[in-house]
């Protein structure tokens, strides 16, 4: 029987062999999605999607996931499949939704391309955007369904499928934008980042079925004891080189709203050894992701998250609790008396006493390791200790970008002396989250490179006596815009900056 249920190829595997962290606790299910497209009517075909989505699969199903794999989809078959997806995860799940095929955006928004598409010319977006699947509609169905994290993976960052010699291509991108605004707890990696194109092969002599990015995301995602973050960082670098080597560029990017880490393949050694010892309730460990979640000795876990801020006399570090408390204490590594952090002048009306100091500073130079967190509870018991883990590395970039996020209209400054000069001291002084710069002289499309002192992190702020934050520019000029690629590989928006 032809149809989409002949193409929907529905297979469940817990796999016996995968740590036992590496499944869900609470009964909460692992569910995923695969689609891959090859066979397009009215727009060139693809050789490796489908291959790429069984690949996706069959890792998947390794890694504890109920598996729903889908090949060469209609826009009719497409919306079913969806439909099946959305019965299959509850509230609670881990969803993961993977797409190998033609992508495309249009005005920001990025679409995901049936077999059916049709073969739009000039003027034509709302035929595309009709025939197409909204990708953001997948976030929002997951929301709906309340899954606790939904992760996904998009391989479709290729040439604009529209372009005809002769005739000119509908407006929109050839690939896929970067989804920027994501949900808290949505997790999104491309296969490429903006304007570039995705390889399928290396060269003619290039025998694996699969694209350069799923081969590798495959691979790394099964490695033992690795966060979805470290997956990402480690296709990231290993596509990157692959590609260089025929001199092409290809860097993957990721979006993360994770609030805790999320270990497919079960958790770090230190992170087992605790959990491995339940019977020991002072050693819970804080802010665990679904799927590597200990049972809680009680029905509510106060279990703290932290925020950290770099700034020129070291780290201000800030504990966030769900429930109020009456008093704080922590100390730096596995040893050592615990300091109370005091009280603030102000009042907690859930509690009607002074707050305690929810902050601790850390000097400059402390090292890596874990921040044990200690609480006192509303009925005057202690609890935890909680370890936090403190990267100092990771927490540098993390506080820059989000600062320079918040920031985007200071990021350029124009300054008539001696001539029209742009400075960009701002991004200077938040360098240490920027992989790249571009800027645009009176063009929308950045293509010149800033050049940028390293990072350093004894003193990330200060800019060296000998680098020049700005450049001079003709006076006729009019605008800059301006484009960042993150040290996570992430691509920020384009921002103009008119005199």
């Amino acid at each position: 029987m032809k149809g989409w249920l002949s193409r929907l190829l529905a297979v469940t595997s817990l796999a016996t062999c995968i740590a036992v962290f590496a499944a869900p606790a609470y009964g909460e299910k692992r569910v995923a999605l695969v689609v891959g497209n090859n066979d397009y009517r009215n727009v060139p075909k693809l050789q490796k999607a489908v291959n790429d989505a069984r690949t996706m699969g069959d890792t998947l199903k390794q890694l504890g996931f109920t598996v729903m794999v889908a090949e060469n989809q209609n826009r009719q078959a497409f919306s079913q499949t969806l439909l099946a997806f959305d019965k299959a995860v509850d509230a609670g799940d881990t969803a993961f939704f993977f797409y190998a095929g033609h992508g495309f955006e249009i005005a920001g928004q990025n679409f995901l391309l049936p077999t059916d598409v049709p073969a739009a010319t000039e003027g034509q977006e709302e035929l595309v955007r009709d025939a197409s699947i909204l990708a953001d509609r997948i976030i929002e169905r997951l929301q709906n369904r309340k899954v606790r994290t939904a992760i996904l993976v998009f391989d479709a960052c290729r040439n604009n499928p529209f372009e005809r010699p002769g005739t000119r291509a509908v407006a929109g991108g050839g690939g896929l934008a970067p989804m920027t605004q994501l949900p808290e707890g949505v997790f999104s990696i491309f296969s490429a980042g903006p304007r570039q194109t995705a390889l399928d092969r290396l060269s003619n002599e290039d025998a694996n079925p699969n694209s350069v990015f799923t081969r590798t995301f495959a691979k790394e995602i099964t490695q033992p004891g690795v966060n979805l973050v470290q997956v990402a960082q480690r296709t990231r670098r290993a596509v990157s080189e692959l590609a260089e080597t025929v001199r092409h560029k290809q860097i993957p990017v990721y979006f993360d709203q994770m609030v805790d880490d999320v270990f497919l393949n079960g958790m770090a050694k230190g992170q087992a050894e605790v959990a491995a010892k339940p019977a020991e309730p002072q050693q819970q460990l804080a802010a665990l992701s679904p799927v590597q979640r200990l049972q809680p000795q009680k029905e509510s876990l106060n279990a703290p998250i932290a925020s950290f801020s770099r700034h020129n006399g070291g780290w201000t570090v800030v504990f966030s609790f769900a429930d109020p408390t009456l008093g704080i204490s922590w100390r730096l590594g596995e040893t050592g008396d615990f300091r109370e952090t005091g009280f603030i002048d102000t009042l907690d009306p859930r509690t009607r006493k002074r707050m305690p100091n929810p902050s601790i500073e850390l000097p400059a130079d402390a090292p890596a390791g874990n921040i044990q967190v200690r609480y006192v509870d509303t009925n005057g018991e202690l609890q935890g200790p909680f370890p936090i883990r403190f990267d100092p590395e990771a927490a540098l970039i993390r506080d820059q970008r989000k600062i320079l996020d918040m920031t985007a209209t200071s990021w350029l400054s124009f300054r008539e002396y001696n001539g029209l000069l742009v400075y960009y001291t701002h991004l200077m002084s938040y360098r240490c989250a920027i992989r790249e710069v571009r800027v645009g002289i009176d063009s929308a499309v950045p293509d010149k490179v800033l050049k940028m002192p390293p990072c350093d992190p004894r003193d990330p702020s200060v800019i060296p006596h000998d680098a020049s934050p700005y450049l001079k520019l003709a006076p006729t000029t009019r605008s800059v815009s301006v484009e960042l690629t993150y040290r996570d590989g992430s691509v920020s928006e384009i921002k103009s900056f008119r005199r």
